[in-house]
């Protein structure tokens, strides 16, 4: 595990995320709270992408948990047959329309006891919706918060839990209100998993993640993927260089 980053760099890594993203939002479509609790309990072990195609239709006839009680689990579960796990997530979509009937007034809940309470709805769904929906300065940690904030030793943690809570401890509170989608798309587009694409980082050089990979074309010219630690500057100048292009 890498060690914690300091916090005057933890401030210049979400001040170059918020220049590079000024508008950082959700990638997954929603109409209102309600359909925004259905994509995000979709879309556990699915992609953003996918979720969107299977739910484009589905909102356009049920977009209340009226309309989705109504529309009743067969058919719902045509619509989502797309998504991984879709057997269950219909089953968990139905019951969770049908409790926010029964126990709220069909109204999403401002509360992440309450949230976490509804059929297929864990502290991460909680998170988003509250931050996505209410504003609140929640942090979701999904498997690419989970990575970036281990690798560049922004929040260390051994599971989503110790990351969230080092990541509310580490993050400025200017940030805190975007710093999960600034987090969440630089995992997705950038550190990604398999082969971080370090050469446009824009934080590189405070990054703590030492096996940091070269531009593919200096990579094939070096006979090599990863960087040795020498390589950190060739990195940074890189990064610099895209930026001024910017």
């Amino acid at each position: 595990m890498p060690r914690k980053m300091t916090r005057a760099n933890a401030a210049l890594l979400y001040e170059r995320l918020s220049q590079s993203r000024p508008d950082p939002t959700t990638e997954l479509h929603f109409k209102n709270p309600y359909t925004l609790v259905v994509a995000v309990a979709l879309s556990a072990q699915a992609t953003d992408e996918g979720v969107n195609r299977a739910t484009g239709p589905l909102f356009k006839v049920a977009d209340t948990p009226e309309k989705m009680v109504a529309l009743g689990e067969k058919t719902l579960a045509d619509y989502i047959k797309t998504i991984g796990l879709w057997r269950n997530k219909a089953k968990n979509v139905i019951a969770l329309s049908q409790m926010l009937i029964d126990d709220h007034k069909s109204v999403v809940p401002r509360d992440r006891e309450a949230l976490e309470a509804l059929p297929g709805v864990g502290r991460k769904t909680a998170n988003v919706v509250l931050n996505v929906a209410f504003g609140e300065p929640t942090i979701a940690v999904d498997t690419h918060i989970f990575r970036v904030s281990n690798r560049t030793g922004l929040a260390p943690g051994k599971n989503p839990l110790e990351v969230e809570l080092g990541l509310e401890k580490s993050t400025p509170d200017e940030y805190l209100q975007h710093a999960h989608h600034w987090l969440i798309l630089h995992g997705r587009y950038v550190c990604k998993a398999r082969t971080p694409e370090c050469w446009r980082c824009v934080i590189a050089d405070i990054c703590q993640f030492k096996e940091k990979t070269l531009e593919p074309k200096a990579a094939k010219k070096a006979g090599k993927k990863k960087a040795p630690p020498g390589k950190l500057k060739t990195a940074k100048k890189k990064t610099k260089s895209k930026k001024a292009h910017a």
